[in-house]
């Protein structure tokens, strides 16, 4: 196990991860709250239940504490890009619990600001993921973004990351939303590392949801329907 330190200095012990997932009710709907910084300042009782942390153990706490490290770091930098820039965003995460077990979700981001249209808070909202979204998109796709910022950090993760959603010819939430309605065109590239990184300048607008299409904002309106706050 490991130890890093909040905001407020106290130590947290991050659980080492265990190849099992987490018993949970997956028809609920997880929520938490956090400041700009990321500090969680509430959590709905799905995210107590499903995470293995009481509740006084997570106010206050960095919402990374649930961050698993089969994660790409160049997914939440997209993730913090569009919230930082008031954006709310659509991701598919998994997370990990205190006991070293994971669960995927997909994430509703919703960005909080203040008279001046500063954020200065987040809500999330998340659902779960089918197992056939992970195993036959999600997880080939990070477990390739993985390898390479092993090889060569963020800057090679990125850069593969915008080819592949430039030949998918979609943007990152379009990959999302079309993978989780079981289009059978979502896939038009195959995750490999071997693919060739392309020189060909692509814009971070590719992983931004800068304008709000009809089809997207009903298709998560509806997934998220059900979801009451705290």
């Amino acid at each position: 196990m490991a130890e890093f330190f909040n905001g407020f200095g106290a130590s947290i012990t991050r659980p080492t991860p265990i190849d099992q997932e987490v018993v949970w009710d997956k028809s609920q709907t997880i929520m938490s709250s956090t400041d700009r910084f990321g500090n969680i300042t509430n959590v709905n009782q799905a995210f107590v239940d499903v995470s293995e942390y009481d509740a006084v153990e997570l106010i206050g706490k960095p919402h990374n504490i649930i961050r698993h490290p089969d994660m790409p770091k160049i997914v939440f930098k997209v993730l913090w890009d569009n919230i930082l820039a008031g954006r709310n965003f659509h991701a598919i995460i998994k997370n990990l619990t205190k006991t070293g077990k994971y669960y995927w979700v997909i994430t509703d981001f919703v960005t909080q600001r203040n008279i001046l249209g500063e954020v200065i808070g987040i809500e999330a909202k998340r659902r779960s993921v089918e197992q056939r979204v992970i195993d036959e998109h999600i997880a080939p796709l990070y477990q390739t973004l993985l390898k390479l910022e092993k090889l060569g950090g963020m800057e090679l993760s990125s850069r593969y990351f915008k080819g592949f959603l430039d030949k998918q010819k979609k943007n990152y939430p379009d990959y999302v939303m079309d993978i989780l309605q079981d289009n059978k065109e979502a896939l038009l590239v195959s995750a490999d590392e071997n693919i060739a990184l392309s020189d060909q300048e692509i814009s971070d607008d590719i992983f931004a949801e800068l304008e709000e299409s009809a089809k997207r904002k009903n298709f998560f309106a509806r997934l998220f329907a059900s979801a009451n706050l705290f």
